[in-house]
């Protein structure tokens, strides 16, 4: 069947990556981004260009989720929303909190409830959580009943808003999902992040900035694998997924040190550019997914190889300096750590 699908947060990061990945996949479906632009989000993440394409198969919208009556418009227009709407920089929380609960909370309460007013329309309402939600490993696997302990201010407004989407399908049965994807890498990262930051240090020939004494783990995932996920999730029988929780996770974890040093060899870089910072407030120390319930149930599994996905981020930055140059400055965020000292993190 046709689907006409809601994408917030659609010209982010994985957002974006998933409105590609169905743009393609799907040439029958309509696809309308709500999106307010804010530092991490671009018009130049999306499959088109919007200022030159008459293509009414995407439609994009200048928008804030928190404003309920353009959300109720869009809403009562569509099949599917797929909620990706929200701040989501650990370290740019810990000084500028305040519009990480305005967003991730109330945006994702606005959503909830046109999804409820439209309930008899909207087939399905996936919620895109994070792995951030748990805080650190208390057991060697995360599955989705590990204990929700946020660790700063942007995982516990995340955790805020996956409870309140599970609430709403408690209360009011609407057809929610929750997805809690660990840490993804990519395509169109903003530089803030990881991984890309480390990538653009090697390409600038800078220093590669390595929280504490890198040994802090995560479990990382390619960006693709994660769309493919959401696209199982949206097109599965309602029934099988509804008020469900689902990871999506590679089920192995390495340490940032490690990853330092792997884009560094890959790079044909020399390990002296890595170099250590304090330890970031609220550190998650290891993140461990465990896949197993989305894998039993939907058959879905990650596809591409640590190493493979690494090269294909690694080339696209390399290719693409025009697109990333202009985030810079917005690399390094200043924070005080735990020993009162101001460092760029």
């Amino acid at each position: 069947m046709k689907k006409t699908i809601l994408i917030t947060g659609g010209a982010g990061f994985i957002g974006s990556n998933f409105v590609r990945f169905i743009y393609n996949k799907y040439p029958d479906y309509k696809i309308i981004i709500l999106d307010a632009l804010t530092y991490a989000g671009s018009i130049e993440n999306l499959p088109v260009n919007i200022n030159e394409n008459n293509d009414e198969r995407l439609i994009f919208w200048y928008g804030n989720v928190r404003n309920a009556e353009l959300v109720d418009t869009l809403v009562s227009n569509v099949d599917t929303v797929v909620h990706f709407a929200a701040e989501s920089h650990v370290t740019r929380s810990i000084y500028d909190n305040y519009i990480f609960f305005e967003t991730d909370v109330i945006g994702t309460q606005t959503i909830a409830n046109a999804v409820l007013k439209y309930k008899d329309r909207v087939e399905r309402f996936i919620h895109i959580s994070t792995s951030e939600v748990y805080g650190t490993a208390k057991k060697d696997m995360m599955d989705e009943d590990h204990p929700l302990m946020p660790m700063s201010p942007y995982a516990s407004a995340k955790a805020g808003a996956d409870r309140l989407v599970y609430s709403y399908w408690a209360t009011y049965d609407i057809p929610a999902v929750i997805i809690r994807p660990f840490n993804n890498y990519g395509p169109y990262q903003h530089l803030e992040k990881a991984i890309p930051r480390f990538i653009t240090s090697c390409i600038l020939n800078e220093p590669i900035r390595v929280h504490g004494d890198g040994s802090a783990a995560r479990d990382y995932i390619f960006v693709e694998d994660a769309c493919d996920a959401i696209d199982i999730v949206m097109h599965t029988d309602i029934e099988k997924v509804k008020g469900g929780v689902f990871n999506v996770a590679s089920g192995s974890h390495r340490s940032i040190f490690s990853i330092a040093r792997d884009v560094v060899r890959i790079m044909g870089k020399n390990e002296s550019l890595i170099t250590f910072v304090g330890d970031r407030p609220g550190q998650v120390f290891r993140h461990t997914g465990d896949a197993s319930k989305i894998v039993s149930t939907l058959s879905w599994k990650a596809k591409i190889a640590w190493g493979d996905g690494l090269k294909r981020t690694i080339k696209w930055y390399t290719e693409n300096q025009k697109w990333w140059e202009k985030q810079l400055w917005m690399r390094a965020v200043p924070i005080i750590t735990k020993s009162g000292k101001k460092e760029l993190h």
